[in-house]
């Protein structure tokens, strides 16, 4: 079953997941960038600052925390890792980002114990922190695991221009386990330019260039003799027939020498001998299905009928975010395209892909849109509700698995004790109340969320929502909901409470009357228990606006295209 895990990565990798039991694995996590990142929600005129969100905040520091991350790393079975850890403490000391490379050092042995042999690892990563974390990744998976440094246009301009060229990229850091790691590079099309200016001949088999049926350097053997009157050792060179011309020899060309090979591409009018003296028998190369995946995916604008019998743009299939329908709104969100792309190329159909700082869930998204199995980590339940939406919007009727969120009143209690933040974000997402100020309360605000809905279809009016984690509530609380309600110009006030409501509170509640539409009354103070939210009853609104959270597109799943190869 796919899972969800809403808690610290490391707690989950160690604890949750099995040794080689994962096919792929991306993962970007947040750079010591000392910035605070916000999801702004829709909101009415005039409320788009108080629809601001903190998801995280990226800034690290030496302390506790960091102290044992180094420590687990000293005491891990990878000694060149350890090593290599102590080395840069000894340089950076006790640094800010000595601290994150000490978080990532930790998690990133975790990740290489639970990825199979033919598993591969893709770390997304700003290139202010590339060599830094290259460097880790080069001691727990060896130098000779990395495969590519993939530089990803993020951006299509950037005004950051002082002192430094436009910043507009990142960096991909790509890592197979082992050389049997699962490599299916598809290719991207020709640019027509190309095509009419190298691919000018044309025979029944469709257009093609001719090109050399030799290779540089002198052999002793076969291919080293001369054929039908043409000797390649006296250029220096000798006969190197390439892959691509293997489908037209029998039996893929196996177990024959240079010379029958050569023959049976001449039998099918597939070699150009040369019409002047010294000149050297050439082949007739066709187009192919493209040009294969290079270290480069850069989108590049209004470059449409640049390539061959394609109307898209170069790198379409991986372009960034501008005002795209799936862009929802987190600010680090990576197109689904991009992760497409990874997990095409180093995975198979039904293969397990991992997420351990999985944001909003563009992994899972494009894992589930390929038919691939999934596991997610985020810390903030913020992560664990948006990807839970985007999934059912995207995937109607979908089935997985939700670690860590409350599922009963015990597991309610025990979030609420551990955090008071994280418990008022999850009991508003039982409501779909759009979070306020990341349940951070200004001066008596009194408000946790907000529903926004249109009781007559067009004009959109809000419900406040607070939210009580406490053992102790009183009909003061309930009182304090009305004034905030009246104050902010609300229409509905909903009082979430994890202790049974007194009965002064009730009281208190139906005193404060009806909101009255013209589809009926609805109480002005209505009180939910989290008892009564898990037996699904919800607040009585008319016509909850579901534009308040941007909504994923339902995807059409199916077969996953044959790769071309």
């Amino acid at each position: 079953m796919n899972r969800l895990y809403y808690d610290d990565n490391l707690t989950v990798l160690r604890g949750c997941i099995d040794s080689e039991s994962v096919d792929l694995i991306y993962l970007d996590p947040p750079f010591n960038s000392q910035a605070t990142y916000n999801v702004l929600f829709r909101s009415t005129a005039g409320e788009e600052s108080r629809a601001q969100i903190e998801a995280f905040e990226d800034t690290w520091h030496w302390g506790d925390e960091a102290e044992l991350a180094f420590d687990g790393v000293m005491v891990s079975p990878n000694s060149d890792a350890a090593e290599l850890l102590r080395a840069l403490r000894a340089i950076l000391k006790e640094t800010d980002i000595m601290a994150y490379l000490c978080m990532m050092a930790v998690r990133i042995i975790e990740l290489h114990r639970v990825l199979k042999p033919t598993g591969s690892l893709y770390l997304h990563c700003d290139p202010a922190a590339s060599h830094y974390l290259k460097i880790i990744l080069d001691g727990v998976f060896g130098a000779s695991s990395f495969r590519s440094e993939i530089i990803w246009r993020r951006t299509n301009s950037h005004n950051k221009l002082n002192r430094q060229y436009g910043p507009i990229h990142d960096t991909i850091l790509f890592y197979g386990k082992t050389d049997d790691a699962v490599f299916h590079p598809a290719t991207r099309p020709y640019t027509r330019a190309y095509i009419e200016d190298r691919f000018t001949h044309t025979d029944a088999h469709g257009r093609y260039q001719t090109n050399y049926l030799t290779g540089p350097g002198v052999r002793k053997g076969e291919s080293g003799k001369e054929w039908r009157g043409f000797n390649p050792t006296r250029a220096g060179r000798h006969w190197a027939v390439p892959l691509s011309l293997r489908e037209f020899l029998p039996n893929g060309g196996k177990d024959a020498s240079s010379h029958e090979q050569l023959e049976a591409l001449y039998s099918q009018n597939l070699i150009v001998f040369p019409k002047k003296s010294g000149g050297q028998p050439m082949y007739k190369q066709y187009l192919g299905a493209g040009v294969p995946y290079q270290d480069i995916w850069a989108y590049q604008p209004n470059t449409s009928g640049v390539l061959y019998e394609s109307k898209e743009h170069i790198d379409q299939d991986v372009k960034y975010l501008e005002d795209e329908k799936e862009k929802l709104g987190y600010q680090t969100q990576k197109p689904v395209g991009l992760l497409e792309r990874i997990i095409r190329t180093s995975s198979d159909e039904g293969a397990t892909i991992l997420d351990p700082f999985c944001g909003c869930g563009t992994t899972i998204h494009a894992a589930q849109k390929l038919k691939r199995q999934w596991i997610g980590i985020d810390i903030t339940h913020l992560a664990i509700s948006l990807i839970e939406k985007r999934l059912k919007d995207a995937f109607p009727g979908i089935q997985y698995e939700v670690h860590g969120t409350p599922t009963d009143l015990d597991g309610a209690r025990d979030l609420a004790a551990r955090s008071k933040h994280e418990f008022q974000l999850w009991a508003g997402s039982r409501v779909n109340a759009v979070p306020f100020r990341g349940g951070k309360k200004g001066a008596d605000s009194g408000i946790d969320g907000l529903i926004y809905f249109k009781p007559e279809g067009k004009t959109t009016e809000k419900a406040i929502v607070t939210v009580k984690g406490g053992e102790n509530v009183n009909v003061a609380m309930v009182r304090d909901l009305a004034h905030v309600v009246d104050r902010e110009n609300a229409k509905i006030g909903v009082f979430i409470t994890l202790a049974e409501p007194t009965g002064p509170m009730k009281t208190e509640a139906v005193k404060a009357g009806f909101y009255k539409t013209l589809y009926g009354k609805y109480p002005k103070i209505q009180i939910l228990t989290i008892r009564e939210l898990f037996d699904g009853k919800q607040p009585k609104i008319p016509l909850v606006d579901p534009a308040a959270f941007k909504k994923a597109a339902k995807e059409k799943v199916g077969h996953q295209n044959p790769l071309p190869f």
